[in-house]
């Protein structure tokens, strides 16, 4: 079904799956960088769909969302497993087999076809999936095995769904294809950045296999869409923007927070602590302003990610201790304070030698709802949201000094800064709604069970 077929009708505030139900697979839930999911979780159950989310890991984070409180859809976890990577399948299998057992005993009574199915893609892609011809056969897709089974097992006796859907084009969907096989219900993903784009995480051409399988696959850009028709021409791919996320927007209502001009420049960044979104560039940015006399203090807000010990230590040989603040993660509403303080958004997003990369982050769509200008880098799916000198301010990546000048403009232009913000804001709301988008998506479940 092209794009085009897919309408977002306003009209309708209330679309139904009678008798039906969408089970989503989940690698975790709920998850603090992941609001955008529960997001369209809890829209897609606002206009009528049914839902069962069905999670593979345990919650493992202290501060959750209030969101998540407001989600209705029942939630089960798949057994729990330990790590696979720093031992043999043999001792893996010793320690976490008793747990599966149930489930493949119940399914291989009640599917036996389709568990020869799924047991002989596993032997295949196991093999297909070596590192080298002489390596051994790739041991996670026996866990995703034995979670696909796990999650057959309790779809069998969900008579109500007859769909799954999967986000991250790579574990869970595996898992949900495992599931598809064995019950026979078809399955769709979501793809987001370095599930679609790191071939290691999807090894032995497993990618564009899934896309043939699959009923449909939805990603957040339009350059997403491209590169997966690449893998797969054939592929039944969609794009759906993740819109703004539906506790920021609640706590938006109509009005977006009033902005001061302010001597200081006061720079936000937002994301986890990791290479790809270039907050090291942006430590170096601050440091270059601060060197040409500008008064700036920056907060980047965030989990701790692989990237955070460069960016404290970067900052300590900097000498900018008392200008970058790093106050880890934050709640919607806690945020929502740091966008209303800020005078400029900086995101300097890069793409890494492994494929990894952002799509349209998120955080990018809250800054402009909050009539904050954004200072943010031309890669990946950004352009699709910013328009250079139109609704924010576009520079090449890992360039600390073309981020300096930006930022620097943005604050010696305060009406520059006014205009980009209220044009940011008109972008959101015309083209990354949160509501209209998660219509879209739902008529391609409807379409699926017509």
């Amino acid at each position: 079904m092209p794009e085009s077929s897919v309408p977002a009708r306003a009209g309708d505030t209330r679309l139904r799956l009678e008798s039906s139900a969408v089970a989503y697979v989940l690698k975790g839930f709920p998850r603090l960088s992941e609001l955008f999911v529960a997001s369209e979780i809890l829209r897609l159950e606002q206009i009528g769909l049914d839902l069962r989310l069905h999670v593979i890991k345990a919650p493992d984070e202290d501060i959750q969302h209030p969101l998540v409180d407001r989600i209705r859809a029942p939630r089960t976890y798949l057994p729990q497993t330990t790590s696979l990577s720093q031992t043999t399948l043999r001792r893996w299998l010793r320690e976490n087999l008793p747990s599966f057992l149930p489930s493949l005993r119940r399914v291989a009574r009640r599917r036996p076809l389709g568990l020869a199915r799924a047991c002989g893609f596993t032997l295949a892609q196991s093999i297909r999936g070596r590192k080298t011809f002489w390596s051994l056969p790739r041991k996670l897709f026996v866990k995703e095995l034995l979670l696909g089974v796990a999650l057959a097992d309790e779809l069998l006796d969900e008579a109500e769904v007859r769909h799954i859907h999967a986000h991250f084009a790579h574990g869970a969907t595996t898992v949900a294809w495992v599931a598809s096989m064995v019950t026979g219900l078809p399955f769709s993903f979501t793809g987001h950045a370095k599930d679609i784009y790191t071939p290691a995480l999807n090894p032995g051409g497993l990618l564009p296999r899934k896309l043939r399988a699959a009923r449909f696959a939805v990603t957040c850009t339009d350059t997403n869409v491209a590169h997966l028709r690449m893998l797969e021409p054939t592929a039944n791919v969609h794009r759906v923007y993740h819109g703004l996320n539906a506790e920021l927007a609640r706590l938006l209502d109509a009005e977006p927070p009033a902005r001061r001009d302010d001597a200081t420049l006061r720079i936000l960044s937002v994301g986890r602590l990791v290479p790809k979104k270039g907050f090291d560039v942006l430590v170096e940015a601050c440091a270059l302003l601060r060197r040409d006399g500008v008064d700036v203090v920056a907060t980047i807000v965030g989990e701790p990610g692989e990237h955070a010990e460069t960016i404290r230590r970067l900052v300590a040989e900097r000498g900018l201790s008392d200008v970058v603040d790093l106050p880890g993660p934050m709640t919607q509403q806690q945020l929502r304070s740091e966008y209303e303080r800020a005078s400029a958004f900086c995101l300097p997003c890069r793409v890494l030698s492994s494929g990894d990369r952002d799509g349209i982050p998120n955080v990018l769509v809250e800054a402009m709802a909050c009539c904050l200008p954004v200072v943010t880098t031309w890669v990946s799916g950004i352009p699709e949201l910013v328009e250079d000198g139109a609704n924010g301010l576009l520079v090449a990546p890992d360039d600390p000094d073309a981020v300096a000048a930006a930022l620097r403009r943005l604050h010696d232009e305060s009406e520059l800064g006014r205009r980009l913000g209220v044009a940011g804001r008109e972008t959101v709301e015309q083209r990354f709604d949160g509501d209209r988008l998660a219509r879209r998506l739902a008529e391609l479940f409807l379409a699926e069970a017509a």
